[in-house]
């Protein structure tokens, strides 16, 4: 009589595990191929002047490196005019084409042709459409010294909370 508990229990049990795996089981194998990946940067100047070439080190670390994932970059300079180069001797890169670059450190080039203030957007994509946006903004020197304070000052003195309130008005 105990044997046949016994051996009924265990037929149940292994019944139940069968029906477990069977309906964790599935014929499609979900493989996830899309992964982030994060563009950092070390600090770049603020101010830049005429023909004055600035240096931007980049690197694009993805959170894990997948077979047939392509990594690309484009820019847009919406104020002020200047030149995009990957690596000190790269040629300059066409505004909003898209250029081929691989995960690791990687160095872009911005040349300034302007004495005014120069904008930039460089947007770094991968085939998957992930995509991370990299805005810089450059002050030329000669717009400062003639206006003589920063953004943060006043001449009559510090902008207070009511004086920047009111002049935002």
């Amino acid at each position: 009589m105990k044997t046949n508990i016994r051996n009924a229990a265990w037929t149940i049990i292994v019944l139940l595990l069968a029906g477990f795996c069977w309906v964790g089981c599935d014929r499609r194998l979900d493989v996830r191929t899309v992964y982030p990946f994060q563009v950092t940067t070390m600090p770049t100047p603020k101010i830049l002047t005429l023909g004055e070439e600035v240096e931007i080190r980049c690197t694009l670390a993805p959170e894990r490196i997948v077979k047939g994932t392509r990594y690309t970059l484009r820019y847009f300079q919406y104020d002020g005019k200047g030149s995009l180069r990957i690596g000190r001797r790269g040629k300059s890169l066409t505004p909003n084409d898209r250029y081929a670059i691989a995960p690791g450190h990687f160095t872009l080039y911005y040349h300034s042709l302007s004495a005014e203030r120069q904008s930039l957007e460089v947007v770094f994509e991968d085939n998957h459409g992930e995509s991370q946006t990299l805005a810089f903004d450059f002050n030329s020197k000669e717009k400062e010294a003639e206006s003589g304070y920063s953004l943060l000052s006043h001449p009559g003195g510090p902008l207070t909370e009511s004086a920047g309130s009111k002049a935002s008005q």
